[in-house]
Formats: structure tokens, sequence, C-alpha cells
């Protein structure tokens, strides 16, 4: 087939060294043109190359070669090849993650299923797996009992449909952090209601404004991830998660609290807002993608009595129920003691990635350069130095073998700012941190200089 062809083609161009790591692909139109054939062939190739791990994508930049270590055999006589220092994909650090472990845990959950297997579950989950979560939230500080538990094709599924849903306070608006990650922000577009921001910064949010918005602005639900955030890396504090639950009750607001790496934090003094309000005011939505294997696809949500009906209508709906094998496998491995040990290797494992960045951060970023202070080994986020654009810096940095991303696209069109990059070391090893940051470093200092001997020749200092 033609899009074979394609793949053939680019992989031996790869292979000569017509094609390097870093190097822009022609865009799916400029394809079209190039391989003679339809922008739906080039799109099937780009994406089994992508799958191959041969190329990557870079949003609102387009497709790049990317470094694939090489063989003893096909490395001899080839040119020493550079690594891509990847910032921006934040899933699980892959060498660390539970493979034959969870391998294990599968096998035993299609023994213990095998018959369950050829009929429909219950929309809710299973109940046996109900009880485990139950079991692992008290460690976390989520004391409820497993009736209350939703099991959801990841927590963005529990998100996107909480959003569509009517609350029991009959309210239709929303306030969200700003920044939010880009999957709330897909959610949200097209809400019938309206959507309210409000800054999540250093030290939390300003609950004056917060305040207002519950009293006067008809609010639904806010969403908050209340440790970790995402992009920024901030948490609240205890005092502040407190009072934003006694906000709520008191404006018959509820909160969805997003804690997709509470499991990540090994602080024991931080408690989730839930644990102010097990009542139900507190809506408590947990992923296990960023802490296992993001292609299990499972999450949970701790949901009050008044959403069960309209929540299990629009489960069923959007997938009947979430898949039973691996919800059987997760009970597995949460039940035989396997999640509690992994989590212990991964906070570490997390904690020392983020001790170094931080440390690489103030050793070569140049003045005028904001940074998060996060250790959860996930996401921080890069102020850049007037006039420079987040987006343009990116793409400089593509070229110096550099992946970050531009957070354009986690803001609400009111808050957008263009200076700001998202970083994560969650799968970046250990040894590639340091130089990835002085990259980006010397990449800054380098666009400031043009940007200056730029204003100059527009100014007349400099002359040709």
């Amino acid at each position: 087939m033609l899009y074979e062809k394609i793949v053939e083609q680019l992989l031996q161009e790869m292979k000569d060294g017509r094609r390097r790591p870093g190097d822009k692909l022609p865009s799916i139109r400029e394809g079209a043109e190039v391989f003679g054939c339809s922008r739906n062939t080039v799109i099937r190739a780009y994406a089994e190359l992508e799958q191959k791990h041969r190329i990557y994508v870079m949003p609102q930049s387009g497709y790049y070669v990317a470094h694939r270590r090489q063989g003893k055999e096909e490395a001899r006589g080839s040119e020493e090849v550079r690594d891509i220092i990847d910032f921006v994909w934040a899933g699980p650090d892959r060498s660390a993650m539970p493979y034959r472990d969870f391998q294990h845990c599968m096998n035993e959950a299609i023994e213990r299923y095998r018959e369950d297997m050829f009929t429909y579950s219950e929309a809710q989950g299973l109940a046996s797996l109900q009880f485990q979560l139950a079991r692992h939230l008290r460690d976390l500080q989520v004391f409820t009992v497993p009736e209350r538990i939703y099991v959801v094709t990841g927590s963005q599924q529990a998100l996107h449909l909480l959003v569509g849903l009517p609350f029991p306070n009959g309210k239709r608006n929303i306030v969200v952090e700003q920044p939010v990650h880009a999957g709330m922000i897909e959610s949200l577009r097209g809400y019938g209601g309206e959507v309210h921001g409000i800054w999540y910064e250093e030290g939390g949010v300003d609950l004056e404004r917060l305040e207002a918005l519950f009293r006067d602005g008809d609010i639904k639900f806010f969403y908050t991830v209340s440790r970790l955030h995402n992009p920024t890396g901030y948490s609240h504090t205890n005092e502040a998660r407190k009072r934003i639950v006694e906000l709520a009750q008191r404006y018959d607001v509820y909160i969805i609290e997003d804690d997709y790496l509470g499991d990540l934090d090994g602080d024991t003094r931080n408690d989730p807002m839930f644990a102010y309000d097990p009542s139900g005011r507190v809506i408590y939505v947990k992923s296990f993608s960023k802490v296992m294997l993001p292609g299990l696809r499972l999450g949970l949500a701790v949901l009050p009595d008044g959403l069960r009906e309209e929540f299990l209508r629009a489960k069923a709906a959007a997938d009947v129920h979430s898949p039973l094998l691996t919800q059987g496998a997760l009970e597995v491995f949460l039940e035989s003691g396997m999640f509690a040990a992994h989590i212990g290797r991964m906070r570490e494992i997390y904690r020392r990635k983020a001790v170094l960045l931080q440390e690489a951060y103030r050793k070569y970023l140049p003045p005028g350069t904001a940074y998060t202070v996060s250790y959860s080994g996930f996401y921080t986020t890069l102020g850049l130095p007037a006039p420079l654009r987040a987006q343009a810096v990116a793409d400089y940095l593509v070229q110096r073998g550099v992946l970050v991303d531009s957070i354009q696209h986690m803001y609400l069109p009111e808050f957008r700012q263009d200076g700001v990059l998202r970083l994560s070391v969650s799968q970046v090893d250990e040894g590639l941190i340091e130089p990835g940051i002085r990259a980006i470093g010397d990449g800054i200092r380098e666009l400031l200089r043009q940007r200056t001997e730029v204003r100059f020749v527009e100014r007349g200092v400099i002359q040709e």
C-alpha cells in the first residue's frame, strides 16, 4: 500500500542520514504534494512512524524525526546520534514500570473472571475492586464506603461526564483554576454555562475572589487540583483547603478535587479537601495513569448519592462499563501489596529527579526567567523573560535536541499568556536533566541576544 512505501522511504532516509534527529518533516499538506498522495495517506504513514517511535509530534509545530538507539551492528560506521531530551511527555518513568508484576495480575484476573468476561459488568465497577479502592484511599486520607466509589475509564472520563451533568444545587456555572490541564479545557469547550477562571499561583488562589464567585456567580462546582497541580506543580496549603471547603458549604457550591498525583505526595501531613467534608460536598477524582500504566485507563470518582443516577446513565452511554479485565488486574495489584511497594519506589525516583531539576534551574537559567518550585517530578513551569514567546522558544529548542511545551492551550481565552513553558522530568533520564536545562538556558540567552541585535539594528545603532 502507498502509505507503507512512504514509511519505507522515510525510514531509509533516516538510516542514510538524510533525515536526522530533530529534522522537521513536511506538513500533512506538504507531504501530500511531495509523495503524490492524499492527506489521509500521509496521516496514516506518520501515525505508523510515530507508533514505531521514529518520529514525534509537537502540538502547533509539526512532525520531527526522533532519536532511536541503535543496535551494535546498525551503529557500526555511523556517526553518533544525539539524544532528544523530552521534557514534554509526562507519563510515568518507563524504566520503573511494574510490567512483570502487572502481567502476573492480568493473568490472575483472567483466571478469576474468566466466566464474567462473557457478560457485561456493572456500570459502577467491580464490587471487589471498589472494596480494594476504599482500602487504598484510606492511605490518602479519603475515608469512604465502597458503594460511593465509581470506577471510570481514566479520571478524564469522570471530569468530562461531570461537566455536563446537572448538580443537586441546581446551578449552572463553573470555576476552574488558571492555568488548567488541556483535557479540562477541552471538556469545557462549548459548555452551555459560564466558565470563570481564577489564578492558581504560589500559595494558592485568591480566596476573596473565590468567595465573590461562589456568592454571586451561580456556581455549580469549582474544579481544583489541590496538590501537585498540572501544569505549575503548586499545592494548596491545608489551611487553604479547609477554607475553600468552608466557602463551598456556605454558598452551596460543589468541589471537584482532582487528586491525580496524590499517591506521590509523601508528606502525610497534607490532607485532601475531601477530608474536610466527606459528606458529598467534595467530589474526589483520582487517576492511576501517572503512577502506573497510562494504557490501563482506570480511575475513580467518589460521588454523593444525589449524582448517582445521572452519573451512571451518562457512564453507560459513554462506554457501558470500564474494561473488566483491567479492573480485575488492578484489584489483584492492590490486594497483593504490589501497588504499595511500587508507589514507594516511584516516590523516591520522582523526588530525586525533581531535586536535580531545581538544582539545574538555579544553575543554568538566565536572570529574568521564573520557575515554579515543585518536587512532584512531574510538572513545573518556566516564565520566560520578555519579550520571548513560548512557542517560538519551543520551536528553537527542538533544533538543540530539547522538547518543551508551551501552555497557551491551558488557559481560558481571557487568561491566556504566551510566555510560559511546561516541563516534566518524569520520563527524562537523570543524567539528561542537567544538560537539558543547560541547553534551555543557553537557548533563552541566544534568543534574547538575537532580539537585542534586531532591536539595535531597527534603531540604527548597528549598520551593515
